[in-house]
């Protein structure tokens, strides 16, 4: 048996697709316009860089106009908030993304929870967090984990009544995609690098998704035949290659079903991005799905 590989980039493409049309809606609308979407980038970190420009061309496959703000690395917290809190009142923007990681002299929570949270289009914002924990319609899901779930759904793979292991618990992917897996009707185990005999738990899984930052960590023998493994890791292995948490050469003959590191989890990302600015607008405007 070999797992059949999930491809992100054309999950991500219709996604873009049905968002062009979408924004292509809105801008028909009396008084519409396109979705705008501010990113914003402090320093010149190479992998930030790398994803501003996806994100900037996601934008424009899906009829989305990006505004970009690139800031120097020495940029303060206030003069960042100031940006924030101008971007907030602007009636154009409809999603704003800082990028992550901040310089050190700045504390990402206080930028964060700056952020208007009807434009919190990365899901990051304490209230979108508590809409997501409660089952509340409203704010945003995090992108990566609703990326997660869209590719489970494109593997053919019904949560419902099956054993889900996640292993990671950050804010941003481990925790919300519990509540993810859970709102499916999965049991749910999260596993983290404290968790003893952590092969014992993830071999339990039909649905195992990595997320714990550690290079191949997830190996074969670490994987019940037939799982459907989605690795959200993105690492640099011995050799400087880029690689994920499953180290794919020997999961893939035990998985049914694997999403590849690059090309799986990364563009998904990037449209469920894409996709909550679409919702964000057609809130603002008046044409919620």
């Amino acid at each position: 048996m070999t797992a059949r590989l999930i491809d992100g980039k054309a999950l991500a493409r219709d996604i873009e697709s049905r968002a062009k049309e979408r924004s292509d809606r809105l801008s028909e609308l009396p008084n519409g316009r396109r979705p705008g979407l501010a990113v914003i980038l402090v320093g010149e970190d190479s992998a930030s860089c790398v994803y501003v420009r996806n994100k900037t061309r996601a934008c424009e496959r899906s009829g989305v106009t990006s505004h970009e703000f690139r800031l120097p690395a020495e940029t303060t917290e206030a003069e960042l908030i100031a940006l924030v809190k101008k971007l907030n009142a602007d009636p154009t923007i409809d999603g704003i993304l800082v990028q992550l990681p901040l310089p050190k002299q700045i504390n990402p929570e206080t930028v964060i929870f700056t952020i208007d949270p009807s434009k919190d289009v990365d899901g990051f914002h304490m209230l979108s967090a508590g809409a997501l924990l409660t089952g509340y319609p409203a704010g945003f899901r995090p992108c990566t984990p609703a990326g997660v779930m869209k590719m489970i759904e494109a593997a053919g793979c019904n949560p419902e009544g099956l054993e889900a292991v996640v292993v990671g618990r950050s804010n941003i992917v481990g925790k919300p995609q519990s509540i993810m897996l859970l709102e499916k009707n999965a049991t749910v185990t999260i596993a983290h690098s404290r968790s003893k005999n952590l092969a014992d738990i993830t071999r339990r899984a039909d649905i195992l998704v990595a997320a714990a930052g550690r290079a191949k960590m997830i190996t074969g023998d670490m994987v019940k035949p037939g799982a459907v493994v989605i690795d959200v890791g993105m690492n640099r292995d011995e050799n400087g290659k880029l690689c994920g948490d499953v180290d794919q050469a020997s999961v893939e003959p035990v998985a049914g079903a694997l999403s590849p590191v690059p090309g799986g989890v990364g563009p998904m990302t990037i449209a469920m991005l894409i996709d909550n600015t679409l919702l964000s607008a057609e809130r603002r405007l008046g044409s919620a799905r």
